[in-house]
């Protein structure tokens, strides 16, 4: 149910659906015979982990999860990271795909993508469901993007303000008098 008062849909479940499997496919062909380690950043990127997950088909794939955050409670980045969470498997010899919900500021995936490297993965790529490159304070750009949004406060699907609004199964665009 779309909350007109609160959201103006931005993606709708049926979208979502077709780019999820839009960029499957293009992973599949990508790390065929490789070992894939599917990384989620928690908690934004669950829904659409779990949902790209299913429509991997690498034969050597594992998951793992990371949880950094530089929101806290507002709506855009401190730019300060803090890693709450580490990976726990082993990552030399291994390609490292980071899932995402949103490539804003590019800190927090920076960080991450430079720790990953450091941690022995031979690759790290970037998938993203969406990519605000209007917001960017670092030179990251996702190798795998869902959709480029306009600099919009968005929420459903994962994306949340304040721990709300994550479990909307399609992407709205967040009235500012919520949340200025």
């Amino acid at each position: 149910m779309l909350h007109k008062d609160i959201f103006e849909e931005l993606m709708s479940e049926s979208e979502i659906e077709k780019t999820v499997s839009e960029i499957a496919d293009r992973i599949n062909a990508d790390y065929e015979g490789k070992t894939l380690v599917v990384v989620g950043i928690l908690k934004g990127s669950c829904v659409f982990f779990a949902d790209l997950l299913r429509k991997i088909t690498v034969e050597d794939c594992q998951i793992d999860f990371i949880d950094a955050s530089s929101y806290g409670g507002g709506s855009a980045s401190s730019g300060n990271i803090k890693l709450l969470k580490d990976v726990n498997c082993a990552l030399p010899g291994k390609d490292v795909l980071i899932v995402e919900d949103i490539l804003d500021s590019g800190n927090t995936l920076c960080f991450i993508k430079e720790h990953l490297l450091e941690k022995g993965a031979d690759s790290v790529k970037i998938c993203t469901l969406f990519d605000k490159p209007s917001r960017r304070k670092k030179p990251i750009t996702p190798d795998y993007c869902g959709k480029v949004v306009d600099d919009l406060f968005i929420v459903g699907y994962g994306l949340d303000y304040n721990e709300r609004y994550r479990n909307l199964p399609y992407v709205g665009v967040l009235r500012s008098e919520i949340y200025s």
